[in-house]
């Protein structure tokens, strides 16, 4: 299969490279790691960095697009070795329009930790409904399988276990590997939600420092930051 809308294909391109620079640029992802992907209109394919390309180095031409089985659509490059864990989420919510995975050294430390972030405060709330989740760890035979992708189901069997919304519970830590997070805007807004992401962790990490015996902070107030930035009677922000 090819691309039909070259036009298309070469906006989403140049909107991939831009926050995947961005993600490198804001120290979340050193050398060749992370990745960031957003989706055509259609959902028919989503364009993501290539693998092991330096930022620095990479152009919107590099950007590959592939379709949601993992096909590869007129490009020379090999895309992300992330791409089957991408397109598991994009099949799983189709409200999801762009995801992000980091390496970002505090939300990787709580992933190597098999924590979940508990939600401790407001800036937690104001991003995130409830605690950010861990996964399980991968089986062996997931691991020695078809790795990526066996990430992919680890990452949406935690969610259907568990009853998660991927819009309300936009990211997760796959245990002994690291975060990824989404968005249903745009992949600028999903690596400034990688940045909250990272800067959440941070701050759990030194509040259970503090106080160990810190667990979540009030129910009622968690519910008031989420619902005053994204419930139906919103009021944060302008009005368009």
């Amino acid at each position: 299969m090819k691309v039909k809308d070259k036009n298309e294909l070469a906006t989403l391109q140049k909107a991939v490279l831009e926050a995947n620079l961005l993600l490198y640029n804001s120290k979340l992802a050193l050398h060749t790691w992370g990745n960031v992907s957003a989706i055509s209109k259609d959902r028919s394919y989503y364009v993501i960095k290539p693998s092991g390309i330096p930022y620095e180095k990479m152009q919107f031409s590099d950007m590959v697009a592939v379709d949601l089985e993992n096909n590869v659509l007129e490009s020379e490059l090999n895309p992300s070795s992330d791409t089957p864990t991408h397109s598991l989420i994009y099949k799983a919510d189709h409200r999801i329009s762009a995801i992000v995975h980091t390496h970002s050294p505090f939300a990787v430390s709580w992933a190597q930790a098999g924590k979940e972030i508990p939600a401790l405060g407001t800036t937690h709330a104001d991003n995130f409904f409830g605690a950010i989740p861990c996964t399980d760890s991968l089986t062996d035979e997931q691991i020695n399988g078809e790795y990526e992708h066996n990430t992919g189901l680890v990452i949406l069997d935690h969610f259907r276990k568990n009853q998660l919304d991927f819009i309300a519970t936009p990211g997760v830590l796959v245990k002994e590997h690291g975060p990824f997070c989404w968005s249903d805007k745009s992949a600028i807004d999903a690596v400034k939600l990688a940045m909250t992401f990272e800067e959440i962790a941070k701050m759990a990490f030194y509040t259970k420092l503090m106080n160990p015996l810190q667990n979540q902070a009030n129910p009622v107030l968690q519910r008031k930051h989420y619902n005053r930035k994204h419930g139906k009677n919103a009021y944060y922000g302008q009005k368009k």
